[in-house]
């Protein structure tokens, strides 16, 4: 882990309470600048929820949350996007009948809330985003289909564009929800490259249960329980903890899916 690079995201004692059920009981982290930030646990250990306090898309109970040095606590998704934050969901969420270049376009307009569907006007010169549609394309290997709808993409392909439809909007950080879910084999190298490549103009925050993928890509690793922080460390401090292997991983921690 680049342990020199600044804090980019912090969360202090964030709790959620759905009614009197907590489903976050005050969770702390801080992700680093150009890391990648793996996220594990247990189906019910308040991952995806974490992430929801983070993202903005939904409200926190309690704690604060601190990004590129600004208290986010309060607000909006669409505000944390225009600060720089991004995310891709656990169900890929496409424009299907789009072609995959539309696709990235919408992902660079959606930054700006009032360009982002404008029926009035079409999208060329500045409005079709080019150079950074390009790019995107590039960085997810997806040049040869551009032109193709989203819906005629295989699983993996379509997983890459969601990825790359979070890039499109320039983050600094970007949030993955299971971006692994569903692939084969060779889906899953790529998806992985790819993931290990970003951290070099990016910060990962990452949701895996592949636990090869969480050790061979991951910075640093926080393991959730029940709502909490359980351990935090790095892959193979976490791949060794006795605390880790009875909670959650046991002899899977070596490596497969959990």
């Amino acid at each position: 882990m680049n342990t020199k690079s600044p804090i980019l995201l912090e969360a202090i004692d964030v709790e959620k309470h759905y009614g009197k059920f907590p489903a976050l009981g005050g969770v702390s982290l801080q992700v680093r600048a150009n890391t990648v930030h793996s996220v594990i646990g247990p189906n019910g250990a308040g991952k995806t929820t974490l992430f929801h306090m983070l993202t903005g898309t939904k409200t926190v109970s309690g704690g604060r949350i601190l990004f590129d040095g600004q208290d986010v606590t309060d607000e909006p998704d669409y505000r944390r996007v225009q600060r720089g934050i991004a995310r891709s969901f656990q169900v890929t969420s496409l424009f299907l009948t789009l072609s995959v270049r539309e696709n990235l376009r919408l992902g660079a307009q959606g930054v700006a809330p009032m360009h982002a569907l404008n029926p009035w006007h079409e999208p060329v010169g500045a409005r079709a985003q080019k150079e950074v549609v390009e790019a995107v394309l590039a960085k997810v290997g997806l040049e040869s289909l551009a032109d193709t709808p989203a819906g005629n993409l295989s699983h993996g392909q379509q997983r890459r564009l969601e990825v790359g439809m979070a890039l499109s909007a320039r983050p600094k950080a970007i949030f993955l929800d299971e971006p692994t879910s569903g692939m084969g084999i060779d889906d899953l190298e790529e998806m992985k490259r790819l993931i290990k490549s970003l951290r070099d103009q990016h910060t990962v925050v990452l949701i895996e249960h592949n636990m090869n993928i969480v050790m061979d890509i991951s910075d640093t690793v926080t393991v959730m329980q029940m709502g909490r922080v359980l351990a935090e460390g790095l892959p193979h401090d976490i791949r060794s903890d006795d605390r880790v292997r009875t909670a959650y991983l046991g002899n899977m921690i070596t490596g497969g899916k959990a």
